[in-house]
């Protein structure tokens, strides 16, 4: 089984529809990512139905130090920094999506966080 975890900065108070926009925005980058450097992860993610999972993360510290263990990992990984037009001031880290990936790897570095 293939997943992506996407975690999103509960620090921020961003609406749902904000939050919505930036998941989709890592979700998709980071799935890019996996496309071209583990195109068969890519594939079986496609071909299983794309499960994502969206977590809670506290701080840009924190998801700093997931990002820095999905590297380390050597897991596709993705951060999402606004535009600043709407909710939060330009540049803001918002949220990181891992994967998709096999989900034990994945789960080895978020299986601690909560859901959104």
């Amino acid at each position: 089984m293939y997943k992506q975890v996407i975690a999103v900065r509960t620090d921020l108070k961003m609406g749902r529809g904000k939050i919505a926009v930036q998941a989709a925005h890592a979700s998709i980058l980071a799935a890019e990512e996996a496309r071209i450097k583990k195109p068969q992860w890519y594939r079986a993610w496609m071909e299983s139905g794309m499960a994502k999972i969206a977590v809670k993360i506290s701080s840009l510290d924190d998801l700093k130090k997931l990002e820095e263990e999905a590297r380390e990992n050597d897991l596709p990984a993705a951060t999402v920094e606004d535009r600043g037009l709407t909710q939060v001031p330009p540049g803001t880290v918002t949220c990181l999506a891992i994967g998709p990936a096999p989900e034990a790897k994945v789960d080895s570095i978020t299986g601690k966080l909560k859901l959104l």
